[in-house]
């Protein structure tokens, strides 16, 4: 088995939804990216992408290219799964923090371990999602913008 770490970040900005976890959260910003700019699902495609020596996001998914513009961050992380499957892993599990001043995700996470687990082909108990704050200190604590950190678990070959 092997073990990848993945970090995201993105600035908060009005006009845009906010897309965590694949999940749509009410909020008068989103987050601004090419792509849905979901940090926790960039993560944790990093964190995979990373256990299985592919890489990152930006290599397989590079914001330059047109076609990634306004992306579902699902869609990116069934293209992942894909890349691993092609190189004999599967995903056994995953841990992702969220770090925001706000919105609350706790409502949203069993939705969002339902949709990540599908992805994923794994049971949703095997998708853990947690948020924190970072006590109104630097960039997140000033509400300009969210991050995720994530850990996942492969297996194979």
């Amino acid at each position: 088995m092997l073990i990848g770490f993945g970090y995201d970040v993105h600035r908060l900005v009005p006009g845009r939804p906010l897309v965590l976890g694949g999940v749509e959260i009410p909020s008068k910003r989103g987050l601004e990216g090419h792509s849905d700019a979901d940090v926790a699902l960039h993560a944790l495609m990093d964190a995979l992408l990373g256990a299985a020596g592919l890489g990152d996001i930006g290599t397989h998914f590079p914001p330059t290219d047109p076609a990634w513009a306004g992306a579902n961050s699902l869609d990116l992380l069934r293209r992942v799964v894909g890349l691993l499957a092609e190189e004999g892993y599967r995903p056994v599990n995953c841990d992702i923090t969220v770090v925001a001043e706000r919105p609350k995700i706790g409502p949203y996470v069993p939705a969002m371990r339902e949709r990540i687990g599908a992805v994923l082909g794994v049971e949703p108990r095997r998708v853990s999602i947690k948020a924190t704050t970072n006590e109104q200190m630097g960039f997140v604590g000033r509400e300009e913008g969210i991050a995720a950190y994530a850990v996942a678990l492969i297996a194979g070959r």
